[in-house]
């Protein structure tokens, strides 16, 4: 599996040392808008309208008129500082760029890890950020709000109840928090596809990593997300301290969910060895990000990709 490095020391000093893609090609240096942008040192809510400027703007993924279902991290009964679920802020400003773009509604859900969704979606600050924009929270833990759906191209996951937001939606953003995870390594852009199916038990019976990238032929995404302003470092994914979550301030907003997983994976392991705390890890020992680019889901190959990093620090 090809690579290009995400973090690279260049000679432009210490604040470009921690900034993403060394010697990529940019959006500068290419007239097409990016396929990926990489972000460091503000606010998610900073980077993220830096970032969708600097890919062309909210309108060239929302068109008027259309439904917009965002999929962020809901999954756990943690406040913000846990790093356990997705910036609340960053997403209420999603929900706010999608109307200002045109957006007839925009609706956001997730599976969450227990039953008491409604306190998880409160609890993480999401409920409020998001009807504050004027978008609306949807319930996922009812089977009756998931569909059997059918995946023609999976080697484990032929079959799924799959959220009815998530089946054939006008426009996909996924937001994803990266963090630290028990099973596999981390957890950010293709795994928080988790919370889009019923039966997330069958994944972890199944072969974990090649469900994960079954789901990826599967879903239709228009937008990646990455919110690594905190990242969870230790006792993922519900976390057990904010202590182990210390704030990094990254963030990736790319067109293809592969790459987005391969410049997270390197941002956490950049983090780790900063922080002394949690294991770095090599792109390849994310198993689930080779298969999904084995199935066509995308590359990880960040050097085919026009990409485009900014600093904010």
């Amino acid at each position: 599996m090809k690579r290009r490095d995400f973090i690279t020391k260049t000679s432009t000093g210490l604040v470009a040392a921690t900034l993403p893609l060394g010697k990529i090609a940019s959006a500068q240096e290419n007239s097409a808008l990016p396929d990926l942008v990489a972000a460091h040192g503000g606010t998610a809510v900073e980077m993220f309208e830096k970032g969708i400027a600097e890919m062309g703007g909210m309108e060239r993924f929302v068109k008027k008129g259309q439904t917009v279902i965002i999929k962020p991290n809901i999954g756990w009964d943690r406040t913000p500082d846990f790093g356990a679920n997705t910036d609340p802020d960053l997403v209420g400003k999603v929900v706010e760029h999608c109307f200002k773009a045109g957006a007839k509604e925009v609706l956001c859900f997730d599976h969450t890890c227990g039953n008491d969704w409604d306190n998880r979606y409160k609890l993480s600050g999401i409920r409020d950020t998001v009807e504050s924009a004027g978008g609306k929270m949807v319930p996922g833990n009812t089977e009756n709000m998931f569909e059997e759906q059918t995946l023609p191209k999976a080697i484990s996951l032929k079959n799924t109840k799959v959220h009815k937001l998530a089946i054939n939606p006008d426009v996909f953003i996924n937001i994803p928090v990266l963090k630290h995870h028990s099973g596999t390594k981390i957890t950010c852009a293709l795994k928080n596809y988790m919370g889009c199916i019923f039966d997330r038990g069958f994944w972890h019976r199944s072969d974990l990593p090649q469900c994960i990238a079954d789901f990826g032929t599967y879903q239709k995404t228009d937008l990646t997300i990455v919110d690594a302003y905190r990242v969870m470092l230790q006792h993922g994914p519900r976390g057990e301290d904010p202590k182990f979550a210390p704030i990094a301030k990254y963030q990736i907003i790319s067109t293809d969910i592969v790459a987005a997983d391969v410049a997270a994976t390197q941002i956490f392991s950049t983090v780790a060895k900063q922080h002394g705390m949690g294991k770095p890890y090599e792109v390849e020992e994310i198993t689930y990000i080779g298969l999904a680019e084995k199935l066509g889901v995308g590359t990880a190959d960040l050097s085919k990709l026009n990409v485009k990093r900014i600093s904010l620090a």
